[in-house]
């Protein structure tokens, strides 16, 4: 619209505007609606007046209703989609009553879509994060997660890459004060790494065998004893030395391991000698 101001700066400028239900038949799906495109024009500056509903295709009758002396439009020929004509502009071409004008690169209706589309997956994931809702972006629950993971991912792979490239200049450093060349100072750091994962996968596979002899000894000192406690309650007149025959009172790790198990007093030989000393 500037151009046709700089180009007739004496102009009355009209501009005509399709309605939602002409564009999204000849021209597809519009990111505005027909008020929002009309009040869009209404504000420009260079607009003198806005013609709602204008027809897809110019004709003689258009121009006479609103005393049109010209229309202006870039020379690429715009396809008819409805049938009418081969271009959009052919009649008024043919009258003569067209003026040429320049298309401005980068900000037509397409170029703004396919920027858009082109990073569909960012503008769901920015608007998620300012509070719309996946239903309002029309994404389905496998779809919003997976862009989420998705991002996860890539800051990860950001800050591995981040710590290589730091690891890298590290290396480069030390290999530089100890006189050692950079491959030789690599492969001598992977035998390093090498020897270290082999040690503690042997260090803990040895735990891990400690740890399963060590629940299988308490297992059967567990059973031990309670058969122990069986033969007790059948023998009314045992006396302590049966006690410490049966339970070592040296062991401090296997009477705490009692007590936490057994806190019947009628069950926990400690607490019935302790009762009996009190007598």
């Amino acid at each position: 619209m500037i151009t046709v101001i700089l180009r007739f700066p004496n102009t009355y400028l009209l501009v005509g505007c399709c309605n939602d239900e002409v564009t999204h038949k000849y021209k597809g799906k519009t990111v505005m609606t027909e008020a929002e495109r009309y009040e869009s024009l209404r504000h420009c500056k260079w607009v003198d007046e806005v013609i709602p509903d204008a027809p897809w295709v110019i004709n003689q009758e258009f121009l006479d209703k609103h005393y049109i002396d010209y229309v202006a439009h870039d020379s690429l020929p715009y396809a008819d989609a409805s049938g009418a004509a081969n271009d959009v502009y052919e009649f008024v071409k043919s009258v003569g009553r067209f003026k040429e004008t320049k298309r401005t690169e980068g900000i037509s209706t397409s170029d703004v879509i396919m920027r858009i589309v082109k990073d569909y997956n960012q503008y769901v994931l920015r608007n998620l994060d300012r509070g719309y809702s996946r239903n309002e972006l029309g994404v389905s629950y496998v779809k919003e997660k997976r862009l989420r993971v998705n991002r996860r991912l890539k800051t990860l792979q950001e800050k591995v890459k981040e710590h290589q490239e730091k690891v890298g200049e590290k290396i480069q450093i030390v290999a530089k004060t100890a006189g050692m060349h950079r491959n030789e100072w690599v492969e001598n750091a992977d035998r390093w790494v090498a020897g270290f994962l082999e040690m503690f996968e042997e260090g803990c596979h040895k735990m891990g065998t400690a740890i399963r002899d060590r629940i299988q000894e308490r297992l059967r000192g567990q059973q031990s004893r309670d058969g122990t406690l069986r033969l007790q309650n059948g023998k009314d007149d045992k006396d302590d030395d049966d006690e410490e025959y049966y339970y070592d009172e040296e062991d401090d790790s296997d009477e705490e391991y009692f007590e936490e198990y057994y806190d019947d007093d009628e069950l926990n030989p400690q607490n019935n000698g302790k009762d009996e000393k009190k007598e």
